[in-house]
């Protein structure tokens, strides 16, 4: 994902008359979107950005810790290893999670940068207004997620 640093003025989140906030889609009956609310939701998700790089980088400390703390040596029995193991586990699982949701969000950044914020990816419809204000992750509508759950 670039960089406000590498950013020409013409291609700067919501600088593009392509990229306003009255483009992106709604369902029909919805209110468009606000500049504000666009501005509100890149604030939300970049805050959730670097939070998640954070543990990101919390968890990956924790896991080189018990890679070398966490042996198997002597002095360490059955039990010991065991609990270290599920431990490892428990960090790599937090730290896998964090980096989906990180790459979840980068892709939503990149959606609203490109203007595509809002539209399905499945069937070009729009998502819905409430459901990104609940989920702004989200690149599927309610039917197609439905549908993709069901699979």
């Amino acid at each position: 994902m670039k960089t406000n640093e590498n950013r020409t003025p013409a291609t700067a989140p919501g600088k593009s008359a392509a990229h306003t906030a009255e483009t992106f889609k709604v369902k029909p009956g919805e209110d468009p979107w606000t500049a504000a609310e666009i501005a509100e939701l890149r604030t939300e998700l970049e805050s959730e950005v670097e939070h998640l790089k954070e543990e990101i980088r919390d968890a990956e400390q924790e896991i080189a810790g018990l890679f070398r703390d966490g042996s198997d040596g002597a002095g360490n029995d059955q039990a010991d290893v065991g609990s270290t193991t599920l431990e490892r586990y428990h960090e790599l699982s937090v730290a896998n999670n964090a980096r989906d949701m990180l790459n979840q969000i980068e892709f939503a950044l990149a959606r609203i940068d490109d203007g595509t914020y809002g539209v399905c990816e499945n069937c070009g419809n729009a998502i819905g207004k409430g459901r990104l204000q609940a989920f702004p992750r989200a690149t599927l509508c309610v039917s197609c997620k439905e549908r993709q759950e069901r699979r």
